[in-house]
């Protein structure tokens, strides 16, 4: 833990609570949206220690409000809410579609509100960008009275990373958001793609929970309907089996023994089996996303990388980018090595942009804290220094 700064105007510091599927972040943002204080704590398995987040908040000081992610809302919200019991009482409830996330951010909550109880506390959800899906790309097939009855729709996830890679993209290549076709991959132990026109998601790779679309660290991403029921009736799996299987060994995991991507990308390289097997999968998948995110959009005007993996490894960006130049897209060797946070990395006389973008979620968070509770310091996405 490190705390950087505690000299900022409190009416201007906002705490953002971000509960990840294996750690905790704490973010203090200035009023001009930079980081002026951090911790980070070890929060494995969906697991909350109260008194070490209570240390951790207390060092931190003094904040106007708090912003904590929520990784499903539901059809209840598609905004930004203050947070009351009611709310926390339907969170709750939609705990069981997202695992990995959902009750550690609000054993998150629950330890942060014990220390801070006066301090208003907003729910910023990552299902709430993809509000605006479209009903053809919503909508299962399935029995009306079944949808009706368990709301059973695609809702799509990562909403606050989509939505802050979009708006910073417009920032970097000078232009509105108006008739502009993006395509967001944000690629991480979790990891999803949204296809944006004008500023709104219109379609995306993750459905009702998680757990469809890309392969992802320890997720399994989309497979067969048929082949869980099978394994259900004809081997005897028990559902938590199946869940914690696909939620926790199957993925990259799965598929190569270790979850970490720079590790596959050495092994691979090596010509181990299972790495290569893996990698290959992986740009697989991630590559047909991108093409099918691109019919959504009718064509593609910017492709964007963000999140641990979409940030720091170029070799993933080269080589899902190799596949996709029937769209137009080529990325310069040169640029597609380190450089600054958020840049371009496409060649030259590409039809297709290629931006690689800092996750800003604790950003993004914050402007909509500061935006519904109406407190002081910049909404827009004016950036400060990362830390």
């Amino acid at each position: 833990m490190a705390v950087l700064s505690r000299d900022d105007d409190v009416d201007g510091r906002i705490l953002v609570v971000n509960a990840g599927s294996s750690s905790l972040k704490l973010r203090v943002l200035g009023p001009d949206a930079s980081v002026v204080a951090t911790a980070d704590l070890p929060a494995p398995r969906g697991t909350v220690d109260a008194p070490t987040v209570a240390t951790a908040v207390r060092d931190l000081g003094p904040v106007a409000a708090v912003g904590h992610r929520i990784v499903h809302g539901g059809t209840a919200y598609s905004n930004p809410v203050r947070i009351d019991r009611a709310v926390i009482g339907h969170l709750e409830r939609l705990a069981d579609l997202a695992p990995l996330h959902q009750p550690k951010s609000l054993a998150a909550y629950a330890a942060v509100n014990a220390v801070l109880p006066e301090v208003p506390a907003v729910a910023c959800f990552d299902t709430a960008f993809h509000a605006t899906l479209p009903a053809a790309a919503s909508t299962y097939a399935l029995p009306v009275e079944w949808r009706k009855r368990w709301d059973l729709r695609r809702f799509g996830f990562h909403g606050l990373s989509h939505a802050y890679a979009a708006r910073r993209a417009t920032e970097l290549i000078q232009q509105p958001a108006a008739g502009l076709r993006l395509v967001t991959c944000h690629l991480g132990a979790g990891a999803s793609l949204a296809a944006i026109r004008d500023g709104m998601s219109v379609d995306t790779t993750m459905g009702f929970t998680p757990l469809e679309g890309l392969v992802m660290a320890t997720r399994s991403g989309s497979v067969d309907p048929g082949l869980v029921l099978w394994l259900a009736e004809h081997v005897g799996m028990p559902p938590a089996e199946l869940a914690a299987t696909l939620e926790h060994r199957s993925g990259l995991l799965g598929l190569a023994g270790t979850a970490d991507m720079r590790t596959i990308i050495e092994r691979a390289g090596v010509g181990e089996p299972r790495a290569r097997l893996a990698l290959d999968v992986y740009i697989h998948r991630l590559r047909a996303g991108i093409a099918a995110m691109a019919a959504s959009l009718g064509g593609l005007d910017v492709l964007l990388f963000t999140g641990g993996v979409g940030e720091r490894a170029p070799t993933i960006r080269a080589m899902a980018a190799s596949g996709l130049g029937f769209l137009g897209v080529e990325v310069d060797a040169g640029r597609n090595g380190s450089g600054p946070d958020d840049r371009e990395i496409g060649a030259d006389g590409a039809s297709v942009r290629v931006l690689v973008i800092a996750a800003g979620e604790d950003r993004e968070i914050a402007r909509e804290v500061r935006t519904i509770l109406d407190l002081p310091g910049t909404t827009s996405d004016v950036r400060g220094p990362r830390t």
